[in-house]
């Protein structure tokens, strides 16, 4: 195993850097921009199905073995002598995350890396799963894909679970996580049960609703702006084999928006409710409930690598009609996964041609950290000029006149509709008044089909009528908020009040230094 990392890390990667700067060198980047899919799939989708295989392997060792409860407490004191250092040496600049800007989720790499005091939080291992209290532990790069696949086995899962298989649980704490299952638990920091974290003093405190309460409703949304966190206790519940889900197609605005809200709001039943828009007049919305039996023929494993991918296979309902299926539940879990939601269609144009998808399909999709380490400047350039990756989250009342303002802003479709329940506790995110409201997230990801798209002047109108409607913007998108917008638009109150207490001004930045667009590649 140790073999299989070292070449990874000295020959595979090495030699993939060598070829985009040969590339880039020889003046071949027009290659790279438009036929980026040879790239991709000679490169990009081994080295991604290497390291999967590898962190596989050594995932479940670790679990078989419970070696990670014994390891944890001698990380956790590497990072804390990590920031006793920075205190002796003068705090001369705040501290973050060594983990490198192209090794995340989120569409840009941070520059403020590059300024501050990177600090080693190596910390990868779910460290407990404890089913008599309904709790598992977690180390904060845990993603998503190591969640399902250990808990689902034994019949547990998370209330909310995000879809993506390489989104962490720190960066759902820290940023947001959402699951169609929002609508009935909330965001995923709502499922939240305690949090470890080192301080800007090197201490280590735990925090949680009855311990260190102000700090535990602080976190959630301050991206690493108040102290590292090093573990987090999430709650978990009672999980099912299948999840039975019903596509409901509508195909005249005024049935989408009531459709929509009738099953989100619906009292029983409905475990999951999303909607997928395909045009300003049509969707599909999709209800579903887990369930430990299915009809014969009605099993579909979604999840299967020659199987279409998902948005593809639902849009096929606005023709056909309404319908039931039986998804396997870590099938239904990592559903968009494969296709990236649809942003892979703009990599590999025939990623869903069954062709492509019965000889590499078990390839895909290749690493999102791999595809920006490997992007030139002229490929963000064009990104930032031509795509929009957004998550925008406003009241559900405001939805019909949301959906008017992305279409005229950006006309991109599909749009991903993503029903929560938004509690009144403290902390950044809350609704306006002293009453739970439902939500919903509007998602929009891909390239904008409007004439008269800017990237810009459009992000900043989109903005606006987010913040006119009492809305939020999700932390790992493109925010050109000035910083005056930004604190209107999330409460700054506790959080300041925490930074203050905590010693936090000179070990780490505000939170709008660190996600406004200003301050990322």
């Amino acid at each position: 195993m140790s073999c299989l990392i070292t070449f990874i890390l000295y020959f595979a990667l090495p030699a993939l850097l060598a070829v985009v700067a040969w590339m880039r060198y020889r003046g071949l980047e027009y290659v790279i921009i438009n036929y980026r899919w040879v790239f991709v799939c000679l490169f990009l989708l081994p080295i991604s199905v290497v390291y999967d295989i590898f962190m596989y392997v050594r995932n479940w060792l670790v679990f078989k073995f419970n070696s990670a409860p014994r390891q944890h407490e001698q990380r956790v004191k590497h990072v804390q002598e990590q920031v006793k250092r920075w205190r002796a040496d003068g705090c001369q600049t705040p501290m973050c995350t060594a983990r490198p800007g192209w090794s995340n989720i989120s569409f840009r790499r941070g520059l403020y890396k590059k300024k501050m005091r990177n600090i080693d939080v190596n910390l990868i291992d779910i460290l407990d799963v404890n089913t008599d209290t309904g709790v598992v532990r977690c180390e904060p790069m845990v993603t998503m894909g190591q969640v399902t696949a250990c808990l689902n086995p034994l019949g547990w899962t998370l209330p909310v679970l995000p879809e993506l298989d390489d989104l962490t649980v720190g960066g759902l704490i820290m940023g947001v996580g959402i699951e169609t299952s929002s609508h009935k638990f909330g965001l995923f920091q709502h499922c939240c049960v305690s949090f470890e974290l080192v301080l800007a003093d090197g201490t280590v405190v735990n925090c949680s609703k009855e311990e260190n309460p102000d700090l535990f409703y602080s976190v959630p949304w301050s991206y690493g702006t108040l102290g590292f966190l090093v573990s987090a206790e999430l709650r978990i519940i009672p999980a099912k084999r299948y999840v039975r889900i019903e596509y409901k197609p509508a195909h005249s605005r005024q049935d989408m928006l009531r459709l929509f809200e009738a099953e989100t709001r619906r009292k029983e039943g409905n475990e999951f409710v999303e909607g997928l828009v395909y045009s300003l007049d049509t969707a599909v919305v999709m209800t579903a409930n887990m369930t430990d039996e299915a009809e014969p023929g009605k099993v579909n494993a979604i999840g299967d690598f020659w199987k279409p991918w998902f948005y593809r296979h639902v849009e096929g309902f606005l023709k056909t009609g309404p319908a039931v299926e039986y998804i396997p539940l870590r099938h239904y879990y990592h559903r968009h996964t494969r296709s990236i939601f649809w942003e892979l269609e703009d990599i590999i144009p025939f990623g869903n041609h069954p062709l492509f998808r019965y000889l590499c399909g078990w390839m895909v999709p290749p690493k999102i950290s791999l595809l920006k380490l490997t992007q030139g400047q002229t490929i963000k350039e064009l990104y930032e000029k031509y795509q929009v990756i957004q998550d925008m989250l406003v009241p559900l009342k405001d939805l019909g006149e949301s959906l008017d303002v992305f279409d005229k802003e950006l006309k991109l479709y599909p749009l991903w509709l993503c029903p929560f329940k938004l509690y009144a506790q403290p902390g950044m995110v809350h609704p306006e008044g002293n009453a739970d409201e439902m939500y919903v997230d509007i998602g929009a990801y891909g390239s904008p089909k409007q004439p008269a798209f800017s990237t810009i002047p459009s992000t900043k109108r989109l903005e606006a009528f987010v913040m006119k409607k009492k809305g939020f913007q999700m932390l790992y998108a493109d925010s050109y908020l000035s910083k005056e917008d930004f604190r209107q638009m999330f409460d700054h109150s506790l959080y300041d009040r925490l930074r203050k207490s905590l010693d936090c001004e000179k070990a780490f930045p505000e939170v709008y230094g660190k996600v406004n667009r200003k301050v990322r590649d």
